[in-house]
């Protein structure tokens, strides 16, 4: 809490000098051109922020290739778990009813209309987007 205060605080102190500096300029009756604030701008300060983006595209490229192949090698693993807990599954089902696996149910025949009807709408739905995609063309 209190590094987070001390933060705030220092960077609300560091805009209240800048805006008092401009203050400061104006009050003078100086104004400044953008040629003027460009002079103001140290080589050290260009070179700083030239070699601030090189290294922020290089890490952010590295972190990009290590986030990926982290998430490859997650979703790798958890398929080879998913596949081991379910013949793990299989295994204990049949030891329960005696060395064989019990045989599938049969889907009642209305599951079976809905899911054809459910495949008809999809087959026409995609032919109307191929049709739509011909005149488009």
């Amino acid at each position: 809490m209190y590094p987070l205060l001390i933060l705030f605080s220092a960077s609300l102190l560091g805009i209240m000098i800048m805006i008092g500096r401009k203050f400061v300029l104006l009050k003078n009756g100086h104004v400044l051109t953008k040629e003027e604030e460009i002079l103001l701008e140290s080589p050290f300060l260009k070179e700083c922020r030239r070699f601030t983006v090189k290294n922020v595209k290089k890490y952010g490229q590295v972190s990009l290739v290590v986030i990926l192949r982290f998430y490859i090698r997650s979703m790798n693993s958890l398929k080879n778990k998913y596949e081991k807990i379910k013949i793990g599954v299989k295994n204990i089902a049949k030891k329960r009813n005696d060395g064989h696996l019990p045989e599938k149910i049969e889907v009642s025949k209305f599951l079976k209309i809905i899911s054809e009807y459910k495949r008809k709408i999809r087959e026409i739905k995609h032919q109307i987007k191929k049709e739509e995609e011909k005149e488009n063309l």
